[in-house]
């Protein structure tokens, strides 16, 4: 059994791994194809989402942690069409950019949602007592 401590890190190694793929879908557009260009920076946003969960809530369920995980990526693009002067302005700086977005759209939701079931379904087949009793090859 893992502490709560070893979990933090380990879903913060997780997440300062994943961020800089997210990135690169995004600086690299023409390293990828389109579709992954498109779509993979926000599935991976929301992987980086249910991993901030585990180093908020590192005993919380995986349930519980793509839940909150998954309403909050939800609250962030819906705030996308709320544009007072405070929030717009954080938005225009880089590091606003990456966590608040600045334009609401609709497809931005199902990679949200699908990005939170990976992250949670991984963390299900690695952590579950089967996957301890597995036979090592």
């Amino acid at each position: 059994m893992t502490t709560p401590m070893r979990r933090r890190l380990v879903f913060a190694a997780i997440a300062l791994a994943v961020i800089p793929l997210g990135l690169a879908t995004r600086r690299f557009p023409s390293a990828f194809p389109e579709f992954i260009a498109t779509y993979a920076g926000d599935v991976l946003w929301a992987v980086v989402a249910y991993l901030l969960m585990g180093v908020i809530a590192p005993s919380a369920t995986v349930r519980r942690r793509g839940a909150i995980a998954l309403a909050f990526a939800f609250i962030v693009e819906f705030s996308q069409l709320w544009h007072p002067e405070w929030l717009d302005a954080i938005r225009t700086t880089t590091l606003g950019h990456l966590l608040l977005g600045i334009g609401f759209e609709w497809s931005d939701l199902p990679c949200y949602t699908l990005g939170v079931l990976l992250a949670a379904a991984f963390e299900a087949m690695v952590t579950s007592p089967r996957a301890a009793d597995a036979p090592q090859t």
